[in-house]
């Protein structure tokens, strides 16, 4: 076995001793989750290190129940002693708990039987000397892509990996190695007196599949240089395009709607829209957990039930909700895999890149980036700042910012005439830009 497999084979040990601790201090039931993590970052600014820092990371969970009455606790100090510690630590609040009927571990039938090799993990040996090396080409690419570049907001390699094992008293244990890894660069642009800031950045589980670092600096300088000159636009009701990278907000809204927690907490805009059309009929959603190097694959979640591909929309009619074990119950409904939230959601592109659904929109608005949290989950009201590009037959035409964008999210996901294919794998969440049909945009 190499080092991780060793690694993670011992914490699987340390998570059968302490279940073994929780049994005999009295726990009707347990379930334990124990991580380990290393790594590196560095930051580097106009051309200096700012910062190279080592991190070493290690914590044990675990949560006991007496029957329905539930307590956790946790500790960083893998010692046997420690660990009965803390066991008896949660033993004992849990005697002071309140009873809670639906509290309780996942039932057998639903844990994994199998934990199929994801190939997550792809450990970087980078001395933190190479590591500069890299970052710093990164910022100068940027800075000496536009003499308007002026400054710089530090650019950054993270390098980290690390095991995660759970386990429980049904007798199952498993987890898994893994490793992720980004270079982001952020730098500042003037113009007539007037600065804005942008950046880029790259991630991935192998660093080999990441993009260049010059590559990172220079769409970052590109993306800065872009947003000199912006300016307000009028009041007015106009087609609207989320790029890729901020699309993955509507739909985190989406994926907030219907988690279990919402829907028992009847919080959420989709409380009883199951078997509804919800989207636009030809919006396409599903869930891949099983991608290889996928940013958010994992073989089971985070109460050891086995993950499935699920298609949570089809021809904009939602399928499902996300459950855990506990909202399973408080719904009474079965679990399907999602404690812990969604792994690697999939939204089905059209045929048109992101200059394709600009000369389709012909006027509006393409919106580049957001500012603040105006989404309410009960009725599903969405107001944000926002700045962007402004769309004339078709061609970009000035840099836009200090506006708004409102709707309701029930017609927004009804609108969207199209998701591009510029899709940004870069995170749990992929999807192409978005091209809704009408929105609100405040300005002057």
């Amino acid at each position: 076995m190499n080092e991780s497999q060793n690694n993670r084979a011992r914490l699987i040990e340390t998570a059968i001793k302490t279940l073994d601790y929780a049994r005999q201090a009295g726990a009707s039931a347990a379930e334990v989750d124990i991580g380990t993590g290393q790594g590196l970052s560095v930051t580097v600014r106009l051309g200096e290190v700012e910062t190279i820092e080592h991190q070493r990371d290690k914590g044990m969970g675990i949560t006991v129940y007496l029957g329905n009455h539930k307590s956790s606790a946790s500790t960083t100090d893998f010692s046997d002693q420690a660990l009965l510690d803390t066991v008896q630590a949660a033993v004992a609040m849990a005697r002071y708990a309140s009873a809670d009927d639906c509290a309780g571990l996942l039932a057998p039938e639903y844990l994994a039987r199998t934990v199929p090799d994801l190939d997550l993990c792809h450990p970087w040996d980078i001395a933190p000397e190479a590591a500069i090396e890299l970052a710093v080409a990164c910022e100068d690419a940027a800075r000496q892509a536009d003499s308007r570049i002026v400054n710089a907001d530090g650019t950054v390699l993270n390098s980290y990996g690390g095991s995660h094992v759970y386990g429980n008293s049904h007798g199952f244990t498993g987890g898994w190695d893994w490793t992720s890894h980004s270079l982001e660069c952020a730098v500042i642009a003037e113009q007539d007196g007037k600065m804005q800031r942008d950046g880029w950045y790259t991630s991935a589980r192998d660093h080999s599949e990441m993009e260049a670092g010059p590559a990172v600096g220079r769409c970052a300088a590109q993306r800065t240089v872009t947003r000199l000159g912006a300016r307000k636009v009028p009041t007015c009701n106009v087609p609207v395009i989320f790029e890729a990278p901020v699309a993955k907000g509507l739909l985190g809204a989406f994926l907030a709607a219907i988690a279990g927690g919402a829907l028992y907490r009847k919080a959420s805009f989709l409380l009883d829209r199951l078997g509804q059309e919800v989207f636009a009929g030809h919006i396409n959603i599903s869930e891949r957990p099983h991608l290889p190097k996928g940013p958010g694959s994992a073989p089971f979640d985070s109460d050891g039930m086995a993950t499935r591909d699920r298609d949570l929309v089809s021809n904009g009619i939602l399928n499902g909700y996300l459950l855990s074990a506990y909202s399973a119950r408080k719904l009474g409904l079965a679990p399907t895999g999602n404690a812990g939230g969604v792994h690697n959601l999939i939204l089905e592109t059209g045929k048109r890149d992101l200059n394709g659904l600009i000369k389709q929109m012909h006027r509006g608005l393409l919106i580049t980036d957001m500012i603040g949290f105006g989404v309410n989950n009960v009725t599903g009201d969405y107001s944000r700042g926002a700045s962007g590009l402004w769309i004339e037959q078709g061609q970009i035409q000035f840099p836009v910012e200090e506006i708004t964008v409102a709707g309701n999210l029930t017609d927004m996901y009804r609108r969207i005439v199209e998701v591009g294919n510029d899709v940004d794998r870069r995170g749990n969440i992929q999807t192409g830009s978005l091209l809704i049909e009408n929105m609100m945009v405040a300005g002057t």
